[in-house]
Formats: structure tokens, sequence, C-alpha cells
């Protein structure tokens, strides 16, 4: 909120753009230039004044209704010229007090941007238009608009780089219109008047566009209000800084013959002449510079020259050292493969005799005993090649788990970490006191005894006979004792069915870990045994049972598929109805 009363008329213009139509309100907006021009109004009421339009959003209002066609709107586009002026009068000298980074980050900005784009549409109307009075007004609308630009910038210099850089300023630049051309070129001049630093300040790629479009009119163009003012503008740029004379004289070489050729005697021969005095210093000192630079490369070159035979003589030196350390690295090389070949025809040679002495033992042995020899020969190398498997085999194991055993012992770690975290946390949290239950009152006690008198009346229970009833528990009582044995019977048969998966999952790695039959002794069958005598008997009987049973012929086995395992005996059930209670006394 303001911290003094805020201006009537303010307000009332604040309360006709709230309540109107969008189309109705740049019209109203137009009362602020009123309210701005007042004569009563000093510096310090004026600063008020802009500061109350500022809190009531009225100069954002402004900025968003330049983006609209003023075609269609009363006034035309003289009303859109005159509210890019009213914006830019309130945004210069204005203190923002609250978000002020928001005010000249982001609201400062996009005001630059609308009245561009608004320069941009006016700027095209400009040139369509056909009739004189209508292009006169179209380009008394556009002096308007870059006048609102000049000063808005002129009162925050930051703006002059954001300008600079706008893609609609240099869409307005480049033009062959005249008129709108030596427009926008004052406004550069303006912007290098209020910011001579902004070129150096600006990327390369806007700095040499803009440079490019002043060359490109005096290079296309032969009417002198353009090349004055394209003339004074290099003029501006050159006295500024040497960097941006450099890259005058060095990016546009015939820049110089340009100017003096066709500019001379146009009506601005002193800036012309001053700009040419620039550009010649510089060339004659880039001259100067080229030929410091030609002399010292020639000194250098006859110096590296006089020194030619020694580099020469040092080059073979090195070159012969090279080519023997080569050839004598080809020699070693031979003779360690003559060496190898060497040594593989030796093995061979001792290979060949130890199997031609191994024959000659084999013709001296008898010839049962040969037979023996190969068995044992078969035996060691049988064993040698397992030892091998089973190591290998270990080793990939090992491998395999070794990732595992990381993860495990990780999570046994942070389940260790947690739970004496969690242990802390315990420790340190305070104990609750204890609270007795709280009980009902006699008062609560008689409203529920009330509201449960008050159902039992509206839901009346079914009357039923004692008959019936005794039936119906008879009935439950069954179903539960069914229910019950059936449980027992499901449970019976899921402790079978985990000894049977028990008993075939041990035999399973007996089998696995079973050697074969040909390496099989006494000791291996003996794992396979039972020690126990009745546990032998029952196994003995249940595999003459089965076997019996599969020699039966299948008319002995018809009925067998349809019996169902869920059918309970008449007899368990009567056995479990004589342990339950009925109506609250055992039955025997």
């Amino acid at each position: 909120m303001p911290m003094a009363a805020a201006d009537p008329r303010v307000l009332a213009v604040a309360a006709r753009v709230a309540e109107s139509r969008e189309r109705d309100v740049p019209a109203l907006l137009l009362a602020l230039k009123e309210i701005l021009n007042s004569p009563s109004l000093g510096r310090k009421e004026s600063e008020k004044v802009k500061q109350d339009i500022h809190y009531y959003d009225l100069t954002r209002y402004c900025v968003l209704v330049l983006r609209q066609d003023y075609s269609r709107v009363r006034g035309g586009w003289a009303t859109a010229a005159q509210l890019a002026e009213i914006l830019s009068h309130c945004c210069v000298g204005l203190e923002v007090k609250e978000d002020p980074e928001e005010f000249y980050t982001k609201f400062l900005p996009s005001a630059i941007d609308n009245l561009l784009f608004l320069g941009r549409r006016l700027q095209a109307r400009f040139i369509r238009a056909v009739k004189d009075e209508e292009k006169q007004d179209f380009l008394r609308c556009f002096q308007t608009v870059t006048d609102a630009i000049c000063w808005l910038f002129g009162g925050h210099i930051q703006l002059t780089k954001h300008v600079l850089q706008n893609d609609h300023f240099l869409q307005l630049l480049v033009t062959d219109n005249v008129e709108t051309a030596v427009i926008m070129m004052s406004v550069l001049h303006s912007i290098l008047g209020v910011n001579s630093s902004v070129l150096l300040q600006v990327d390369e790629e806007t700095l040499h566009s803009v440079l490019d479009e002043l060359v490109y009119k005096l290079s296309s163009t032969t009417n002198p209000v353009i090349g004055n003012a394209a003339t004074k503008l290099l003029l501006l740029i050159a006295k500024f800084c040497k960097q941006l004379l450099k890259l005058l004289t060095t990016r546009y070489k015939g820049l110089k013959v340009l100017l003096s050729k066709q500019w001379t005697g146009k009506g601005f021969d002193r800036d012309l002449s001053q700009l040419l005095d620039l550009l010649y210093l510089e060339q004659s000192k880039h001259q100067a510079a080229c030929i410091i630079q030609a002399a010292w490369r020639g000194f250098q070159t006859r110096k590296r020259l006089k020194k030619l035979p020694q580099a020469v003589t040092i080059l073979q030196r090195s070159f012969r050292a090279k080519r023997e350390q080569e050839r004598q690295h080809l020699e070693k090389q031979k003779e360690d493969e003559a060496l190898k070949l060497q040594m593989q025809l030796q093995r061979q040679r001792a290979m060949r005799l130890f199997h031609e002495r191994q024959l000659a033992l084999l013709e001296i042995i008898h010839a049962s005993q040969v037979n023996k020899h190969m068995k044992e020969m078969e035996v060691k190398s049988a064993l040698t090649i397992q030892r091998f498997w089973r190591g290998y085999r270990a080793r990939r194991s090992f491998h395999q788990q070794r990732q595992s055993l990381k993860e495990y012992k990780a999570a046994v770690i942070i389940q260790r970490a947690a739970c004496k975290f969690l242990e802390k946390q315990r420790s340190k949290r305070p104990l609750s006191p204890w609270k007795d239950p709280k009980g009902l009152t006699d008062e609560q006690r008689l409203a529920l005894q009330q509201k449960v008198d008050d159902y039992i009346k509206l839901h009346p229970a079914s009357q039923m006979s004692e008959e019936m009833s005794k039936e119906l528990h008879m009935q439950a009582q069954e179903k539960l004792a069914q229910f019950m044995l059936r449980s027992k019977l499901d449970q019976r048969a899921a402790q079978r069915r985990e000894t049977l998966l028990a008993q075939v999952n041990t035999d399973v790695e007996l089998l696995m870990n079973a050697p074969r039959l040909a390496e099989t002794t006494e000791k291996d069958l003996a794992v396979f045994m039972s020690r126990s005598v009745p546990v032998a008997t029952k196994a003995k009987q249940s595999h003459n049972a089965m076997l019996k049973y599969a020699r039966w012929p299948w008319w002995k086995k018809l009925g067998d598929e349809f019996v169902e395992d869920d059918v309970i005996p008449d007899d368990a059930l009567n056995a479990e109805l004589g342990s339950l209670f009925i109506g609250g006394r055992k039955s025997y």
C-alpha cells in the first residue's frame, strides 16, 4: 500500500479500466497524459503520481495494450503512440520500493520489447500506405514511439544493451525506406550518446550486424541524408574505441575508397574527412606493423638458414643412429625366433625318445601286465581331469557367490546400524504418563440405553420357534464339524506333502552327489540304505505293493480314478461330532 493517500484522478482511471472492456482500455489510459502534464504538479508530486500509477498496475496495462491491433481501436495508431509516450514518462524518474528487482529485470525489458514491436508495426504500415496524409500520420506516430524509446533508455542506461540485442531493433534498422532509416540511425546515435561502451558489451554477432548495416547503407544508396547519418555514426564509433576502429579497417577493407569517391562533396565533408583520417592513420599503423613483422620474419628465416648445415648434420646423425637401432632390434628378434624354434625341436625330439622308450618297455612287459598298466594310466588321467574340473567349478561358484555374499554382509551391516539408530531414538523418546481410560457417565449411559431401546422398537427381531432354533443349531454344529475335520485333513495333507518334498530333495541330492556305477563301493551303497529295520520293511512292502498294483489288469483299476480326496467318510464325521459342545453341554 502507498504511504500517503493516492491521487483521486489515478484512482478514478484505475476503477474505469478495471470495469471496462479490453478494447476500451487504451482510450481510458490516455487520461494519464493530462494527469502527468498537469502544471500544478511539482517534482515530488510528479514522483508520487508515478508511484500511484505503477502501484495500481496502470503501467502494466500500458505495456500489455501496446500489442493490440489499433486499426479497430478508437483513435487508431495515434492512441498507441500516445500510450508509448505515457509509458516512457511513467517509468523514468520512478522509484519502486516494492520488489525493485522484478521492475528492473522483467518489467522494463518487456516494455522495451513491446515498444519496439509497436515500432515495427508502424514502420510496416508507413511503407504500405499510399496516401501522403496516411504516410505523414504513420511517420509522426513512428517518431513518437522512437522518442519514447529514447526517453526510456535515457532514464535507465542498462536498457541500451537490451535495445541493441533485440531482434525488433535490428529489423527496424535493416530497411530501405529513407525516413524510417534516418529515424532509427538517430536512435542508434542516442544509444551511443547515452552509453558509449554498449558496443563492447553486446555479443560479436550483434556488433557485426550493426556495422554491416551501416556500411551497406553507405554502399547501396546515394541519398546524402542516409550518408550523413551513417558517416556520423561510424565516426562516433571510431572515436570511441581503437578496437572498433581496427575492426572497421580489417573487416571493411574498401571502406576508405568508398567514402572518398562516393561521398566527397555531399555536404558533410568535415565529418567525412575526420573519419577518413582515422581510417588512414589506423591503416598506416597496420602497414607499419606488417613491415616490422615482415622484417622480423626475414631475419629469423636468414638466421635459420645459416644454421641449416649444422641442423642437417644433426638430423643425419640421429637418422643413422635410429636406423642402426632398428637393425639391431631386427637381428635380436631373429635370434630369439631361431632360439625358440630350436627349443621346440629339442622338446619334440625328447618327447619322441620318451615315447620310443615307453614302447620298448611295453614290449618287454607281459601282456597281462600291459592291460593293468593301461587301466592305471586311464584312472590317473581321469582323476587329473576331474581334479582340474572340480577346481574350476569351485572357483566359478565362489566368484558367483561372492557378490551375493557381499550384498548379504552389506544388508546385515545396514540392518544393524538401523536397529541401533532406532534403539537410540526410542531411548531418547520420553515415556508418556499412564492415563486411566475414561468411562461413561450416568447421563451418557442413559442416553446410550435410550438409543438402543429406540432402535429395538424400530427394528423388532423376527420370531422363531424352539424346534426351528434347535434344527438351525444342529445344522450349524454339523457344518462346523465338517469345517474342522476338513481343516485337520488339509493340515495332514500339507504335512505329508512337505515330508515327501523334503524326502525327494534329499534323494535328489544323494543321487546328484553319487558316484558312477563303475566307481561305486559298499561304503557308497550304505548311504542309500536305512539302518532302521521297520523303515526298511515298510519300504519293501510299499515297493512290492506298487509293483503288484502296476501288474494288475485294467478292469481292476476302473474305480480308482473316480475317488475324490475331499470326500469325508461318515464314521470320521460322526466321531468328530461326538466331541463337540451342543447347547453348552458336551455330548458323549
